[in-house]
């Protein structure tokens, strides 16, 4: 969440789980579905947990697919997700969905592999970056190649990561902490945009508008 939910009180919060003061004991964790839902999925898919049901709604909001025909609805309500059919498929969209989040939390292995390069050495200042041929140019010397235009141009909401987070830093000296989270990012994104593509070869979506769907803000 970001700061309007204390500001402007105009960002909405669905956490995964809830604690409460239960009668003394503090902590008591209660999981955040409706119960008549969460028991109802439960009986197409035995051993689903909660963290498995958010990892499979989490790839179903990032399936291409998905947002296409749903992009209407999706501008003036909240998501609603198809019911799993079958255990095979909730968890080959579960298993998509648990590599997104640890992409998008910076908790992935995968991270720490960089795809992109930063071979020359300079004052590592941000002037105007800028994207040409497979190299981001932060200065008129310096730049990080092998960088994949996906990763570049990819939105995340209403931003583009790559982007904002070099033009963000305009005037600064890039750290060698800050060139390595970068390149992070960089592998972050080109892997977002392949699972989403893999996501999309997985056949979950109802083939009417009938079809019974879970309302997210359950």
């Amino acid at each position: 969440m970001d700061a309007n939910i204390y500001r402007r009180g105009g960002v909405n919060v669905f956490p995964l789980h809830l604690y409460h003061n239960n009668l003394g004991k503090s902590d008591a964790k209660i999981t955040n579905f409706d119960p008549k839902i969460y028991a109802q999925i439960k009986k197409s898919v035995p051993d689903v947990t909660p963290e498995t049901l958010f990892d499979y709604i989490y790839a179903v909001l990032y399936s291409p697919s998905y947002r296409k025909r749903y992009a209407e609805f999706l501008k003036s309500d909240f998501p609603r997700i198809p019911y799993p059919s079958d255990p095979q498929t909730f968890h080959a969209l579960a298993e998509k969905g648990a590599a997104l989040r640890g992409l998008h939390l910076m908790e992935s292995a995968v991270l720490d592999k960089p795809i992109t390069t930063y071979p020359v050495d300079g004052n590592h200042e941000v002037i105007k970056p800028r994207y040409e041929g497979g190299k981001v140019w932060i200065n008129v010397t310096q730049h990080f190649g092998n960088v994949p235009e996906i990763a570049w141009n990819f939105y995340i909401g209403g931003y583009q990561p790559a982007q904002k987070w070099l033009k963000d830093r305009k005037g600064r000296k890039l750290t060698i902490d800050d060139i390595r989270h970068w390149q992070r990012i960089i592998v972050a994104l080109t892997e977002t945009g392949r699972i989403m593509q893999e996501i999309d070869s997985i056949d979950f979506l109802p083939k009417s508008a009938g079809k019974q769907k879970i309302n997210y803000e359950k």
